[in-house]
C-alpha cells in the first residue's frame, strides 16, 4: 500500500463524492475537473488495493471498503482541521470560524441576539450559520458539517453531547374570529376539531403535534403544509385555519397580522432546545467559547 500517493485533496474530494453520490458533483464542491477527479478516486482506489466506489449510470455507491475509507478519511480531515484550528489559536489568539446548524425556531427567537453578542466579544471570529430540519442538524453535527447543532428536544441525538439552550413556548396561531380566538388557554385536543395550517413532517414541531395527536387517538385535520412561520399565520387568516407556533416568533406576525394567540394547556408545549456536539473536549477553542456563551444565555435570561 502506497500511503505517500493518498494525500489530503483526495481524500476530501472522497469525502464529497460519496456525499453526493456522484463523481462530477464531488468534484464541483471540490473545485476540480471531472477528469482530475476521477483520476485522483482512481489513483487513492490504487493506492489502497481496492475498489471504493460502485460506478453506474446514476452515479456512485460506496462499496464495503469504501464505507470504511469514508469514516477513516473523514476522521483523518476532522483532526487536520482542529490541528489548523488550534495553531491558529495559538498564532493569533482566538480566531477562526465556527459552524452552526440551528432550527427555524431557535433562529427566530434566541438565536439572532445570543451570536450578535459573542460576535462583539470576538470580532476574530466567524459564524458559518445554517438552518436546517431539527433531524438534519443532528446528521450534520454527527457528520463533521457542524461543529454545534441547536434543535428541539425529543430529537433522537445517539452520539451526541447534549446541554439545555432555551425553552420555548408553543401557542394556538388563530384568526380573530375563529371560536377559538377569545379563549385564554386552550388543550391542545381541544383543537383538532378544526382544520390545520403546519409545517412539513420532518420538521420536529410537525412531529411533536403527531406524536401527540396520536396519543390522544385523533388525527389532525391538516389543510394545508407550509415551510415558515409566516407562512402558516397568513394561511391561517386566508383560510380560517388555526396552527401552533413558538410564542415569541408568532408574536411579531399577531402585531402586523388578524390573528391571536392562545397559550396551550399542555404540559409538552414548554419545551427545550437543545445544543449538541460531537464531543466539546474536541472543539476548537472558538468552537468552546461559543457552546459556553450559548449555555450561559439561559440563566441570563431567566
Amino acid at each position: 500500500m502506497n500511503f505517500a500517493r493518498i494525500d489530503l485533496t483526495t481524500l476530501a474530494l472522497f469525502v464529497a463524492v460519496a456525499r453526493a453520490g456522484s463523481i462530477s458533483a464531488g468534484a464541483r464542491q471540490s473545485h476540480l475537473a471531472v477528469g482530475a477527479a476521477s483520476k485522483r478516486i482512481s489513483d487513492l482506489e490504487a493506492a489502497l488495493g481496492t475498489p471504493l466506489l460502485y460506478r453506474n449510470s446514476a452515479g456512485v455507491e460506496l462499496t464495503d471498503a469504501g464505507q470504511a475509507c469514508l469514516a477513516h478519511a473523514q476522521r483523518v480531515l476532522q483532526e487536520v482541521e482542529l490541528m489548523a484550528g488550534t495553531l491558529s489559536d495559538f498564532a493569533q489568539g482566538v480566531r477562526g470560524q465556527v459552524r452552526i446548524a440551528a432550527n427555524t425556531s431557535s433562529l427566530t427567537q434566541f438565536l439572532p441576539e445570543d451570536l450578535a453578542a459573542f460576535m462583539d466579544e470576538h470580532p476574530a471570529v466567524r459564524i458559518d450559520l445554517e438552518e436546517q430540519n431539527s433531524t438534519d442538524i443532528v446528521t450534520a453535527v454527527l457528520e463533521n458539517r457542524a461543529d454545534i447543532g441547536v434543535f428541539a428536544d425529543r430529537t433522537p441525538a445517539s452520539g451526541l453531547q447534549t446541554v439545555p439552550y432555551r425553552l420555548d413556548e408553543l401557542v394556538v396561531i388563530a384568526p380573530q374570529r375563529h371560536p377559538l380566538a377569545n379563549l385564554s388557554r386552550v388543550a391542545f385536543a381541544d383543537t383538532l376539531d378544526y382544520a390545520y395550517v403546519s409545517l412539513p413532517p420532518s420538521t420536529s414541531l410537525a412531529s411533536r403535534l403527531n406524536e401527540e395527536s396520536a396519543r390522544l387517538g385523533k388525527q389532525m385535520r391538516l389543510r394545508i403544509q407550509v415551510r415558515s412561520f409566516d407562512a402558516i399565520c397568513r394561511m391561517a387568516v386566508a383560510t380560517g385555519g388555526v396552527g401552533i407556533l413558538p410564542r415569541i416568533a408568532a408574536e411579531p406576525h399577531a402585531r402586523s397580522m388578524p390573528i391571536r394567540l392562545i397559550p396551550l394547556a399542555d404540559d409538552w408545549a414548554r419545551r427545550w432546545l437543545l445544543l449538541g456536539v460531537r464531543d466539546a473536549d474536541t472543539l476548537t477553542v472558538a468552537a468552546r467559547l461559543l457552546l459556553a456563551h450559548l449555555r450561559s444565555a439561559q440563566s441570563g435570561a431567566e
